[in-house]
């Protein structure tokens, strides 16, 4: 009825797009019949629908909602926003290779710096990697000072310690030794010494923060990434848990990603093997969200100045490249890698997944797997994870992203059903016989199979969750803007409640 009066004219602009909303977010049949719409025609009918629909709608604040990402137009006399039609490739130089270290000493005489900050945590300082650094530093007759305080799973506490060290220092360059903590810590330091005035959330995506551009020039940062999973060394974001919200936010900004990150796989035989389970989750993740993300063509506002275009920008043929190349590598070696550390071959792999997945997601972006896990970061109670620090609970960022995998894509599915299924393929399903419908189903499915594997937690339960929790899980979901905007399908409170309840147990 509603669409019959629709197009009868019947109805007028404000009083379409309130309707079409309301039933978007109350009517279950409504949403049913897109989904059957998405598997039975496919993603452009359900696309082409919603476009109808708003192309003669007004699109004042009263209406608005998030529920597509195709071009809208404004109440009269406003700007019209236009959607995408650019992607940007950023990176960090990445050098790859069995000893790579040992050349950082001489990367910084090359740079010229007088003076480095070098940043690690307490576990890495007393590892291989570490003296290796220290060793290649000397012999270069560099100047430096060393910061371990870095805290496993930062937060706004600790990068301001981090940053009043840096600024103290009087630092012309940067060396970061560890995991994504490390650097992401590293990064801040940088970023905010080179902005002395600036308060932390100045540089935060809004909503929560204040998204300022990066207006000063920042010093060279060299990343020795020690963990196979978070990919920082090649992107410009900085996530940390920010406790008056107990949420996980971050910093995107293409200027301070690594100048260069040296990958060196003999890093890895020292990771424990939860660590290596849970940064291997990561890498999984990255590469899935990033290719079902939503397109970037289909990404709106266009930024009305490059400058002003998002690290996170959508799925683009550029970083589909470097995701699935990741998800073959992690369906060949991650297991192996998991559960024998001298498999230097299954190990060397994968520390050359997560560069390739933090290419492809760096440019690309992720979504409900990670906008999801911040709240079940930065909520934990008492859960303390094999193989990590004891000192405080902690849920490990890789565990966070994958308890949620199998729900979310499951959800995601009648948007993008050919990738998920493409996905599906390369983790191993044969889908020869595979209908575009059961899409969702068998990638999770084959995520269940693949945690269950590796003995990971059986979901939100196990780590101390309960039904109790989920409003306030979807309260820490609701302001990740920058990641949730990306996933192919919007989703309501109420989806998000319903992720959150079919991820409190995973087998």
């Amino acid at each position: 009825k509603f669409w019959t009066l629709h197009r009868k004219n019947t109805l007028t602009s404000g009083e379409s797009s309130s309707l079409f909303y309301h039933f978007l977010k109350f009517c279950p049949n409504f949403l049913l019949l897109l989904e059957k719409m998405a598997a039975a025609r496919g993603r452009d009918a359900v696309v082409k629908v919603v476009r109808a629909v708003e192309g003669a709608s007004c699109r004042c604040p009263a209406h608005s909602a998030g529920f597509t990402h195709a071009t809208q137009k404004r109440c009269q006399g406003t700007e019209t926003t236009e959607t995408e039609y650019a992607v940007e490739m950023a990176t960090s130089t990445i050098r790859y290779g069995m000893g790579v270290t040992q050349e950082v000493g001489m990367d910084f005489q090359n740079m010229g710096a007088k003076k480095v900050c070098l940043m690690t945590d307490k576990t890495v300082a007393q590892l291989p990697p570490m003296q290796t650094v220290l060793e290649a530093m000397t012999k270069a007759g560099i100047n430096y000072e060393v910061y371990d305080n870095v805290r496993v799973e930062p937060t706004d506490s600790s990068f301001n310690d981090a940053i009043d060290f840096a600024k103290k220092g009087n630092f012309d360059a940067y060396l970061a030794v560890g995991g994504g903590s490390v650097m992401d810590t590293c990064k801040a330091a940088n970023l905010f010494s080179a902005h002395p005035d600036a308060e932390l959330l100045d540089f935060v995506y809004p909503p929560i923060g204040k998204g300022h551009p990066v207006t000063n020039q920042l010093k060279p940062l060299i990343a020795v990434p020690t963990t196979s999973g978070t990919g920082s060394e090649t992107t410009g974001v900085a996530v940390f848990d920010y406790e008056p919200l107990k949420a996980k936010i971050g910093i995107g900004q293409r200027a301070i990603r690594p100048t260069m990150g040296l990958v060196d796989p003999i890093h890895c035989k020292y990771m424990p093997e939860r660590v290596t389970a849970n940064s291997g989750f990561d890498v999984l993740c990255h590469a899935l969200e990033s290719y079902t993300a939503i397109p970037y063509q289909e990404r709106r506002p266009r930024p009305p100045n490059p400058i002003q275009r998002p690290a996170y920008q959508g799925s683009n043929p550029i970083s589909d490249v470097w995701s699935l190349h990741a998800l073959r590598i992690i369906n060949k070696y991650m297991k192996r890698a998991v559960r024998d550390a001298e498999d230097m071959e299954a190990r060397s792999n994968m520390h050359l997944a997560s560069t390739f997945a933090g290419i492809g997601f760096g440019n690309a972006g992720v979504h409900l797997c990670h906008g999801m896990s911040y709240p079940i970061s930065g909520l934990v109670k008492k859960f303390k994870s094999k193989d990590y620090s004891q000192d405080h609970p902690l849920v490990p960022h890789g565990l966070s992203v994958v308890v949620s995998a199998p729900a979310v894509f499951q959800f995601t599915a009648p948007m993008c059903p050919e990738r998920h299924l493409e996905a599906a393929e390369i983790l191993g399903f044969d889908t020869r016989n595979a209908k575009r419908e059961d899409a969702g189903p068998i990638l999770a499915d084959l995520l269940r199979k693949f945690v269950k594997d590796l003995d990971v937690d059986d979901g939100l339960q196990a780590l101390g969750y309960s039904t109790e929790d989920i409003p306030a899980l979807v309260k820490g979901t609701l302001p990740q803007h920058r990641v949730t905007k990306l996933a192919p399908r919007p989703q309501t409170e109420e989806d998000l409640s319903r992720l959150f309840e079919a991820s409190m147990t995973i087998y």
